[in-house]
């Protein structure tokens, strides 16, 4: 669903800008979800080096499962609407640069994670993000406008959750608007969960968000996109290479932005040089924030992907459930 406008022209760039003096390459066109993790798994087989996701972190999931623990490299064209693995990589938005970057790469060994045992490689979590994935998942729009609009529905009812947390630092009892371990520094769309997450130092990157006032949310929001949310007050983080965490019933968790129902207790691990990508020469794992003016282009230029205009946008205070009081200024 990511990308559909975008992706049509794109075997014509393949063909006119992939150094073909480097690659033989061919092009399989996915039909079915998890499609995308059969191909890769025939590619691996047949002794392929690289196969390169054309897509968003979803397909790029696909891909990716199928390749940890091979020699076979992961590349990606991002034609999603968050690009978070993409970003942390360093690979730009524009296919034709992105094509340019695949050219110049070399394959480097990075870190995966896993939750409950299912792969994750950008960002994994429960709470607030992962009921926005799921209703995110639910809708029929893709874009940033859309993300948003479900985010907004869903932060007028939602309720923080009590969790039992141990880590190689030790255990404690959090109330938290969300949990999120990661891999890599962000969500997509240059919002920044972990902002000091690498891809090549054997640790997740967790961050804890404490319950919240209202009057905070525009701080918050700033913080995300500013790359510097772990200096927020409500916010506590930890470099740990394994994560438990219980909370009093199953429910909705994502990896990377894909929601699944798990039981209540989840474990969630750092899997070291699991996999090769492709990036550029001495790549260090970390990311390199964008300038804001590129920043907020890129953000509008992914929010008019696939964007239903008819599509109503719902703020907090113009939703209610049931009478609930959405403008109380009370903890989220």
């Amino acid at each position: 669903m990511s990308g559909v406008n975008r992706k049509r022209s794109i075997p014509a760039i393949i063909d006119s800008c992939i150094d073909k003096n480097k690659f033989e390459y061919a092009i399989a066109e996915t039909q079915y979800v998890a499609h995308a993790s059969e191909l890769t798994k025939n590619a691996v087989q047949q002794g392929v080096d690289a196969v390169i996701a054309v897509g968003g972190d979803g397909t790029v999931n696909e891909v990716a499962r199928s390749l940890v623990e091979t020699d076979t490299a992961l590349g990606i064209l991002p034609c999603g609407s968050g690009n978070g693995f993409a970003r942390h990589l360093g690979i730009p938005m524009d296919i034709k640069k992105a094509m340019d970057f695949i050219n110049r790469s070399e394959f480097v060994t990075v870190d995966y994670g896993k939750i409950n045992g299912v792969p994750f490689f950008c960002t994994c979590g429960m709470g607030f993000d992962a009921i926005v994935s799921r209703s995110f998942a639910k809708g029929k729009h893709r874009g940033f406008i859309s993300y948003i609009n479900k985010a907004f529905r869903d932060l007028a009812i939602f309720k923080p959750e009590v969790y039992e947390i141990e880590a190689e630092q030790g255990a404690a009892k959090n109330k938290a608007f969300l949990i999120a371990c990661g891999n890599a520094a962000q969500y997509g769309n240059n919002v920044y969960i972990a902002p000091q997450a690498s891809m090549k130092d054997g640790l997740l990157s967790v961050t804890i968000i404490e319950p919240f006032s209202i009057v905070d949310v525009p701080i918050l929001i700033g913080q995300v996109l500013g790359n510097n949310i772990d200096q927020n007050s409500h916010i506590k983080t930890m470099n740990t290479k394994w994560l438990k965490v219980r909370r009093k019933t199953p429910g909705v968790v994502h990896f990377d932005g894909e929601p699944m129902e798990m039981d209540a207790e989840l474990f969630v691990e750092v899997v070291p040089n699991g996999m090769k990508v492709l990036a550029v020469p001495d790549w260090d794992g970390m990311y390199r924030p964008v300038p804001i003016y590129k920043q907020v282009f890129e953000l509008l230029h992914g929010s008019f992907v696939n964007v239903d205009f008819g599509e109503k946008i719902t703020l907090p205070w113009q939703y209610s459930d049931k009478g609930k009081d959405s403008k109380s200024g009370g903890n989220i």
